[in-house]
């Protein structure tokens, strides 16, 4: 890798998963920090928050798909009417264990760059950074 990212964001209400997930990306080497957030809302407050070294803008984001209350879609909904500063140039990949093709297209559809289905992998993590990311490969 050329260099880290700044921030890796973890969206998904499940606590297990996130714990699994932030040690499969600390074994990836892969950015300086994992935020996690356990919904919709706080992930969407983390980046109203904007930049700044408590709040930094996360260049890749995990999202899971069916959470309680809002769900991985109603957070691309808000996702994609953030201000553009709000948004930075991030890459948000699903991460579910969904199977179903039309969940797939559905995100493709709604603005998301990757799919991945759990559990999360290093060579996931890669392939996306590689293919979404390359300045950081």
């Amino acid at each position: 890798m050329k260099k880290k990212l700044s921030c890796i964001l973890l969206i998904d209400d499940d606590e297990p998963t996130n714990y699994y997930n932030s040690k499969v990306v600390k074994k990836a080497d892969c950015c300086k920090r994992i935020q996690i957030c356990l919904g919709v809302d706080e992930a969407i407050a983390f980046l109203k928050n904007g930049d700044g070294e408590d709040y930094p803008s996360p260049e890749l984001i995990f999202l899971d798909i069916n959470m309680p209350g809002k769900d991985g879609w109603d957070f691309l909904d808000e996702y994609s009417s953030l201000s553009e500063e709000a948004k930075g140039d991030v890459v948000v990949a699903m991460l579910t264990t969904s199977l179903n093709p039309a969940d797939e297209e559905k995100a493709f559809e709604k603005g998301a760059k990757g799919f991945a289905r759990k559990p999360l992998s290093i060579e996931q993590i890669h392939n996306i950074i590689k293919k979404h990311l390359p300045e950081y490969w």
